[in-house]
């Protein structure tokens, strides 16, 4: 069975790659055919032989969320981003960006009592950015962004009490 693969690295350096075989030990590489010998040393370390050269491949992070990857060849650390012939059919779709649900809103975890605003209308947020401070159960939570974006409107007043579920913040 053939296998195509894009390999977009951190120069955005683009890469088709496809295997002949379900080794992965040969095929074309950017229109030209290769030939590898490919030795597992363990589940992340690989040693690999092409054109007489030696090369110790590494799987040092891995993200199967967004096929991201960081490898490191002969000590070398190369970022990369891979997309098979099914993530090329869901851009043909438009159906691309599903992972990244866009968030409008960010409501009560819990029933408390808004003790903070750290924001204003119109500012930019990033994520992680603390946006709210709400008292429950004596205790204060600092409420975080979930996106990045800009505050359309802010919802909950400062010594107001809320319930759960209720939308605190509005993003564009």
């Amino acid at each position: 069975m053939t296998q195509e693969l894009t390999i977009h690295t951190e120069k955005e350096t683009i890469h088709q790659v496809q295997f002949e075989n379900d080794e992965l030990t040969s095929g074309l590489l950017n229109g030209n055919s290769f030939d590898w010998d490919v030795v597992a040393i363990n589940a992340t370390t690989f040693h690999i032989i092409k054109d007489n050269k030696s090369y110790r491949v590494e799987l040092l992070e891995k993200d199967s969320s967004t096929k991201s990857y960081v490898i490191k060849v002969n000590g070398k650390k190369i970022p990369l981003k891979i997309a098979d012939q099914f993530d090329k059919l869901l851009h043909q779709l438009g159906m691309d960006d599903l992972n990244s649900a866009k968030v409008d809103e960010l409501k009560a975890p819990m029933p408390g009592l808004v003790l903070k605003t750290n924001v204003e209308v119109g500012q930019k947020v990033a994520a992680g950015d603390a946006l709210m401070v709400l008292e429950a159960m004596k205790m204060e939570n600092v409420l975080k962004s979930p996106t990045d974006g800009i505050i359309k409107s802010i919802d909950a007043e400062i010594g107001k009490a809320v319930e759960k579920n209720q939308v605190l913040i509005t993003f564009e």
